[in-house]
């Protein structure tokens, strides 16, 4: 055995390159119904209680379901190589997914969500079985309550955009309260705000107005001016947009709406650089809502399920999609005695957003957060994440042909930042970064559209993330940025260690090539039956 002693330190190693050595898994993968051969079959073991049930003849299947018939370790194999196959938020530098503040979801939350007193629950429960998840909501409701200024708050919306729409229900619902519906036919959004916002305003019948920005960057209050009448029902505005910008005037732009008849309502997706700092209700704002999963640590879990909050002004209590929970007034006040808690439905409900009381497993991860960080840590997490955000803008501004529109603005929680100059010097374009930026082993996303913002990238850093995770992300924009001036074929036709692949976009404009699932696909581009 060798008695060499020297600390490890100075041992003779290779040293480590300038920028990570990264190669993804590329294993070409078949869809699971590919894999499919008849007779095939897994092990699968029943709970040793689990009741045989026999169903109804109106609701048996008069044909067994076109599932797919694969052995255990084929299934085993299958998930596992997707799963290495995928650049996830637990695998990368995930501050490029801007606007969408991925932050890092406490994996002892996960545990709570799988503790069957939560996973086995059934919504159709009676109530006095399910007292505990009702106090979790009704004590998030509180939390959220006392952070937006709010008069109640309702967690049943799916996501974000479901809240959205929630508002806009509620909205109408009180216009026409007031004999005022058909008149009201006006919303008015901007263009730095999420585009949600307009679309939900659309779906429920609204003609959208839309703001776009003064040569400070804010929405261009004159504009507003011009646009508020007795015709607008409602302004919806992102605050800080998604350019990090916060808008110092956003008083002004509520007390103008108000003038008019109109509400406000406050997308507060982009929450998480004033948490414990800024109030809706402070603002004058009517509604406001949250994403769950943004600004309080719950998973995206890849665009569902997430969770929405919309939190309301007293004046739209009433309107509040149900049910809502509530505590038994007197109940538990002897000693002894559990407190009571029971679902109502407001007096003039917008009615269900999404079936039953809500997406439970992230109200209990996102009540979980806020219980584990306290008021103090709340604030904590926003002065974070902006810091956060403008030490990594100070280095994005270093690297040439990368730009800052409005770059005297301070920013809050995110940037929208231009490739603008390396585009035209180099015919390099954002999206292309970002696809070899993949081959580093993290992403970044460009903006909505349209881009008002010429060649964009979004990056928001949120708390989650160390002073070096930060560093290494923009060395690696900074290099891929010289890779495109040195050699732009070189970039043009990335990705080389990655398994994503560039597509062809026109087909996600024509709905005739769309197809919703395997079966589908089979019908309209491979000529087969459905099996």
């Amino acid at each position: 055995m060798s008695s060499h002693t020297e600390p490890f330190a100075s041992l003779p190693v290779t040293p480590k390159p300038g920028l990570r050595r990264f190669h993804q898994a590329r294993w070409d993968e078949e869809i699971v119904f590919e894999l499919s051969r008849p007779g095939r079959r897994g092990v699968g073991v029943p709970a040793p209680d689990a009741p045989l049930v026999e169903l109804p003849e109106s609701v048996a299947r008069r044909t067994p379901p076109a599932l797919p018939e694969l052995s255990q370790n084929q299934v085993v194999r299958h998930y596992l190589r997707l799963s290495q196959e995928t650049l996830g938020a637990d695998f990368n530098i995930d501050v490029g997914q801007g606007t969408c503040t991925m932050k890092y979801s406490p994996k002892v939350n996960d545990s709570l969500v799988r503790d069957p007193r939560v996973a086995a629950l059934h919504p159709l429960q009676p109530e006095s079985t399910v007292q505990g998840v009702l106090e979790i909501y009704w004590r998030l409701e509180q939390i959220l309550k006392e952070i937006s200024g709010m008069a109640r708050v309702s967690l049943q919306p799916g996501a974000g955009s479901a809240a959205i729409y929630a508002n806009i229900a509620m909205i109408r619902a009180y216009h026409a309260s007031r004999g005022e519906g058909g008149q009201r036919d006006q919303v008015i959004t901007t263009m730095f705000s999420h585009p949600s916002n307009a679309a939900c305003a659309k779906v429920a019948g609204y003609e959208v107005i839309t703001l776009m920005p003064d040569a400070d960057g804010n929405p261009d209050i004159e504009a507003l001016r011009a646009a508020v009448g007795p015709r607008t029902a409602a302004l919806m505005i992102t605050n800080p947009e998604d350019t990090g910008i916060f808008n110092p005037r956003i008083k002004e732009f509520v007390d103008l709406v108000h003038e008019a008849g109109g509400l406000a309502c406050y997308d507060q997706a982009n929450a998480n650089g004033i948490l414990g700092i800024t109030r809706a209700r402070d603002a004058g704002f009517d509604l406001c809502h949250f994403n769950l999963h943004k600004t309080f640590s719950t998973p995206h879990a890849c665009g569902g399920p997430a969770a929405g909050a919309c939190g309301v002004s007293a004046a739209l209590v009433p309107f509040l999609p149900g049910p809502v929970v509530d505590r038994v007034e007197n109940a538990g006040t002897a000693a002894g005695e559990p407190e009571v808690y029971t679902l109502t439905v407001p007096e003039r409900s917008v009615g269900k957003i999404r079936p039953f009381l809500g997406v439970t497993p992230n109200v209990v991860r996102a009540y979980a957060w806020v219980m584990a960080l306290g008021a103090e840590g709340l604030r904590e997490v926003a002065e974070t994440a902006v810091l956060n955000n403008n030490y990594l803008l100070a280095k994005v501004a270093r690297i040439p042909g990368a730009s800052v529109p409005w770059a005297d603005r301070r920013r809050v929680e995110q940037v929208r930042y231009s490739w603008q100059q390396l585009t035209e010097e180099t015919g390099v374009h954002s999206e292309e970064i970002g696809i070899r930026a993949a081959d580093f082993g993290v992403h970044y996303w460009t903006s909505h559209h349209p881009y008002v913002v010429p060649e964009p990238f979004t990056l928001e850093p949120t708390e989650s993330y160390s002073r070096e995770d930060l560093d290494e992300y923009a060395a690696i924009l900074a290099h891929v940025a010289d890779e495109a001036r040195k050699d732009p074929e070189f970039v043009r036709n990335a990705p080389y260690r990655q398994t994503v692949h560039r597509i062809d976009p026109a087909s996600l404009d024509d709905p005739a090539q769309w197809s919703p699932s395997w079966r589908a696909y089979r019908r309209k581009h491979g000529g087969q039956p459905q099996a």
